[in-house]
């Protein structure tokens, strides 16, 4: 059924004629498990990739509807925001800040988010004034690990603020905003995050405002099972009720960074 060829598996002639029967039976056998997913209740492990700030602060937070109709589900969400998260097969489904070829699975734009800058109040009382974009050289930028940050919708800080380098360095957003509330520096910041946080302030929202887009992607093989069904529905109620979300129908007219 297969040649092994350049380190990959292809399909031999045999092999291709086998293959819509061997997608047909994939079908019936996804649609049996649909069938008694619906009836009797979601049951098993939901294996979730996501990048670190949806997975920490919007997919966790936003689990219990799942969480209470299923009581025999278990949910594992691992974060990580990275090239990596796409090489673990073994998940049901990914959340991506790029998007992922169609050879990964079944993809589609999740959605549209914003990035401004924050710094904690107590850290601008006792600074300089930030009355533009030049101002930032004179203060603390809390960003990723230049070195390790290999996700191209987030290597944009030396395009947007040339010659300011980040004096302060981690490799989650997470660290970034308890960073920035300790009151170390100037972080760039989903808006979802920071303006959630009420100890933070918001600057030059105006001049630094930077769109960014998730991408969910499933395995094709599972793509009709229920319980990614139910959280594809789950996801899709999240973007459409949260104030700092937009679904990608809404996208702005410019893609990329809006900075003036």
């Amino acid at each position: 059924m297969f040649d092994r060829s350049s380190g990959a598996w292809q399909l031999t002639d045999a092999g291709r004629r086998m293959l819509p029967h061997a997608e047909a039976i994939d079908a019936a056998v996804a649609s049996a498990f649909h069938d008694s997913e619906r009836h009797q209740g979601l049951h098993g492990q939901l294996r979730i990739v996501a990048s670190d700030g949806f997975g920490a602060y919007l997919l966790t937070p936003g689990l219990r509807p799942l969480i209470d109709e299923h009581p025999d589900l278990e949910v594992a969400v691992v974060t990580a925001t990275a090239h990596g998260v796409l090489t673990m097969r073994d998940f049901d489904l990914a959340i991506t800040l790029e998007e992922p070829s169609s050879h990964a699975g079944v993809v589609r734009p999740l959605a549209d988010y914003e990035l401004g800058l924050y710094a904690a109040s107590a850290y601008v009382g006792k600074h300089a004034e930030v009355r533009s974009l030049d101002d930032l050289a004179a203060h603390v930028v809390i960003w990723y690990v230049d070195a390790l940050l290999d996700v191209a919708p987030l290597r944009f800080l030396g395009g947007l603020l040339p010659g300011i380098r980040a004096r302060v360095q981690t490799t989650n957003i997470a660290g970034h905003h308890q960073a920035a509330r300790a009151g170390l520096g100037i972080a760039p910041l989903p808006t979802y995050i920071g303006d959630a946080d009420d100890t933070l302030i918001r600057l030059l929202p105006r001049e630094f405002a930077v769109t960014r887009h998730y991408w969910e992607v499933v395995p094709r093989e599972i793509s009709r099972q229920g319980r990614v069904r139910v959280l594809r529905a789950l996801l899709d109620d999240l973007v459409l009720t949260h104030p700092r979300l937009r679904p990608p129908g809404r996208r702005a007219a410019l893609d990329n960074a809006k900075v003036k």
